[in-house]
C-alpha cells in the first residue's frame, strides 16, 4: 500500500509540473492577432504626419453641407404612418 501511495503522489506532482510549464509560452503572444488585424485596417498609417490641407471643396460649400446635415437631425422629415412592403400582387396566385 505504501508503494501505491508513493506512485500516486509522484504521478500527481509530475502532472502538475506539466501544466505549469506551458502557460508562459502562450501568454507571450496573447493579443498579437488582434493587434495585427487592427494595424492592417489602417488605410494610411502615416496620415497624421501629413500637414497638407484637404482639397476638393471650398469652405462655404463644406459649411453649407454640414449645416444641412445638422438640420436633418433637428428638423427630421415626417415619416408615413404605415410601412408597407410590396411583395407579390396581393392575390392568391391561382
Amino acid at each position: 500500500m505504501n508503494k501505491f501511495a508513493s506512485l500516486t503522489g509522484a504521478l500527481v506532482i509530475l502532472g502538475l509540473t506539466g501544466c505549469m510549464s506551458t502557460s508562459p509560452h502562450w501568454d507571450a503572444r496573447f493579443g498579437e492577432a488582434a493587434r495585427t488585424v487592427a494595424a492592417q485596417q489602417a488605410i494610411d498609417p502615416g496620415a497624421s504626419h501629413n500637414a497638407d490641407p484637404v482639397t476638393g471643396i471650398d469652405g462655404k460649400a463644406a459649411q453649407g453641407a454640414m449645416g444641412e446635415y445638422a438640420k436633418s437631425y433637428t428638423q427630421p422629415q415626417p415619416q408615413p404612418d404605415v410601412f408597407t412592403i410590396g411583395v407579390g400582387s396581393g392575390g392568391s396566385g391561382r
